[in-house]
């Protein structure tokens, strides 16, 4: 394996993921995805792929950029202070799906690699990324599906990683307002440079190019189970953590206001509809409070 840094086929695999995850869900909703390429001034652009009012999906997001800049916003210095006074490029798949049955879960995936330079100094670079889910309604037997299959992926590059990113997930998606978990997690993982570039972008690719073998088995299986009104208000209600934790907390997000992305993309993770109940308490015994005392609270679930 060699330690060359070849951002141009990174950039190649990312353009062709978001085809192939686009072509995927079509294939499963019935509808098709606007597509929207876009510029920035700054430098760089992207496509945004966007299916609203579907057949399953009620919001599906994929998004792809590649995009440049001379001077990395305060988020990104504070946290690597090595990158300052750098051009840098950072490029990536970041995707949601809300689905309108609250017994399918919402699903997010980010694969991203980011590098910097100067001139006369080796280049910085890292991958980082992830894939978590986030159910209403969970199954057991979903929850250990989707972790396992999380578990297979990793493990020939190294049985040590699943355990390290998913304790990083549960960590990470962890509203610290409310001490409380926006879904079961799943993998989690910034700042990746093992071994060298091919390695890792190897890593990558797997990761990637797991999402729908892992996810779309899972909707399949639950997209005609009936639902009341009483389920979609908690789908509902649930949502506004996904919110919650996306404005107050997600370094994505803040990264991309803060480095004057694209507001419409940066944002199309969000829900369409989402509500908040003023001190909602779940009944006990009830399907609802099973996912704050049975699902939630992070737990070894392969």
């Amino acid at each position: 394996m060699t330690n060359e840094i070849n951002k141009n086929i990174v950039k190649e695999y990312l353009a062709d993921l978001q085809e192939k995850i686009v072509d995927a869900l079509q294939l499963v909703d019935g509808e098709n995805f606007l597509i929207d390429s876009w510029q920035r001034k700054e430098g760089g652009g992207g496509t945004t792929s966007i299916l609203e009012n579907g057949n399953i999906f009620e919001r599906a997001g994929i998004g792809y950029s590649s995009v440049t800049g001379s001077k990395l916003p305060k988020t990104a210095t504070d946290v690597h202070p090595e990158v300052q006074n750098r051009k840098w490029e950072a490029m990536g798949v970041s995707l949601v799906f809300h689905p309108y049955n609250p017994f399918v879960p919402t699903v997010h995936m980010n694969v991203r690699f980011f590098i910097a330079s100067k001139n006369g100094e080796a280049d910085i670079w890292w991958f980082g990324g992830g894939i978590d889910l986030t159910p209403y309604y969970p199954f057991e037997e979903d929850v250990i599906h989707f972790h396992q299959s999380l578990k297979n992926v990793l493990d020939p590059f190294d049985k040590k990683l699943y355990p390290k990113f998913k304790k990083n997930c549960d960590n990470y998606f962890l509203l610290k307002h409310r001490n409380e978990a926006r879904g079961i997690g799943g993998i989690f993982f910034d700042d990746f440079t093992d071994n060298n570039f091919e390695y890792c972008f190897e890593l990558i690719k797997a990761i990637g190019s797991s999402l729908t073998k892992i996810y779309l088995p899972i909707v399949q299986k639950r997209k005609d189970t009936k639902f009341t009104n009483k389920e979609r208000d908690f789908q509902l209600y649930r949502r506004s953590r996904y919110v919650e934790f996306n404005l107050l907390q997600d370094r994505g997000t803040l990264f991309g206001i803060q480095s004057k992305g694209r507001v419409e993309s940066i944002l199309m993770s969000m829900p369409p509809m989402v509500k908040w109940s003023y001190d909602w308490k779940a009944k006990t015994g009830s399907e609802e409070e099973k996912l704050y005392t049975n699902f939630l609270p992070p737990k070894d679930w392969v």
